[in-house]
């Protein structure tokens, strides 16, 4: 099998996002806590799990916690990291998301943070997603969203992809509820917040090569200014985004 462009992009950049404040951080991190804490759930999912941050908080609450990546490497350092930290329930599962190797049925709950935007399938992997969680379980999503408005949403797949070329698409609030639908899902509830991007650390970790860095800071630069306000635009580079949760259901 060819290996995913994905996981050829972050082999070498495994222990950067372990290490990264964004991805370890949050409120959303507190919320898939507060889903599992004193649930006794038996086997719960991490899907597309990169540095692990999920793994971390669900592995005190639960049986046991399935990590899958595409990237081998992102898969290591997640071992040693739970290591480290004395978690001995983290098992650790090389798999894209599109071609899941568990049975249907097989989690009471499954969770998905920061990694749909990369998948080349969104409903096959949200597809499969349906398919193993429990039909009594429940699932939680939480990606960046783009604006529903045509500009902004080209401005931001833009940065995205100059930024990181395994990107294929934020999608917007109205089309994740579609997505969700047509896999099979139940929308319970949507959140949605904003995250401060710091350009110096957001480029450094997906190591942005310098002239498609200069590009990026040139369409900030030259950008209407109904963009630059929206995604509040710093001296710097830095910027806003939105990232939104989609808790849901087994149809």
């Amino acid at each position: 099998m060819t290996e995913p462009y994905a996981a050829k992009h972050y082999s070498a950049r495994a222990q950067d996002y372990v290490s990264s404040t964004v991805h370890s951080q949050g409120s959303d991190l507190d919320m898939i806590e507060r889903l599992v804490v004193k649930k006794e759930l038996r086997r719960v999912l991490d899907l597309g799990c990169g540095g692990g941050h999920v793994t971390y908080r669900l592995a005190p609450h639960v049986g046991e916690v399935v990590a899958c990546d595409v990237t081998g490497p992102m898969l290591d350092a997640v071992t040693q990291e739970a290591a480290r930290r004395g978690l001995s329930n983290v098992t650790a599962v090389q798999t894209s998301a599109e071609e899941l190797p568990f049975e249907d049925g097989s989690f009471d709950a499954v969770f998905c943070r920061f990694t749909t935007h990369h998948w080349s399938d969104a409903i096959a992997g949200l597809r499969e997603a349906r398919r193993v969680l429990s039909p009594s379980g429940t699932a939680l999503f939480i990606d960046v969203t783009a604006p529903p408005s045509a500009l902004l949403d080209s401005w931001l797949q833009s940065i995205e992809l100059l930024r990181d070329l395994s990107h294929v698409r934020d999608y917007t609030v109205a089309e994740w509820a579609d997505l969700l639908g047509q896999a099979g899902f139940v929308l319970q509830t949507v959140g949605t917040h904003r995250l401060r991007m710091d350009f110096e650390s957001w480029v450094a970790r997906t190591n942005t090569p310098p002239e498609r860095v200069v590009a990026i800071r040139s369409l900030q630069q030259a950008a209407p200014e109904e963009v630059k306000r929206y995604f509040g635009i710093e001296a710097d580079g830095s910027f806003m985004i939105d990232a939104s949760s989609f808790q849901v259901m087994p149809l």
